[in-house]
């Protein structure tokens, strides 16, 4: 097998589809909860994007927390799930 193929077989590979966390609203949880679950269940979030997101979930029904790869975006959901929040993941068309 030439150096040739192996570089062709690598710039080829497909990309893991990529998936979408969904935070839906609740008439349940105190806004700074859902604020608190979002920090801890998804690190990379800070407390500015936590509030956003909870906002428009209370706004607008439905906000997108994080998009990832489906492993993540099925642990993400789990978590927050677990935590006593609406949460749902649909593929990144």
């Amino acid at each position: 097998m030439s150096v040739e193929t192996i570089e062709q077989r690598s710039t080829t590979r497909k990309l893991a589809p990529r998936y979408r966390v969904l935070l839906h609203n609740d008439d349940y949880n105190p806004m700074e909860y859902v604020v608190q679950v979002l920090m801890t269940t998804v690190p990379s979030l800070t407390q500015p994007q936590a509030v956003n997101i909870m906002m428009e979930a209370h706004t607008n029904g439905l906000a997108l927390v994080i998009t990832c790869a489906q492993e993540h975006a099925e642990f993400y959901c789990e978590t927050l799930k677990t935590h006593g929040l609406s949460s749902t993941i649909e593929p990144d068309e």
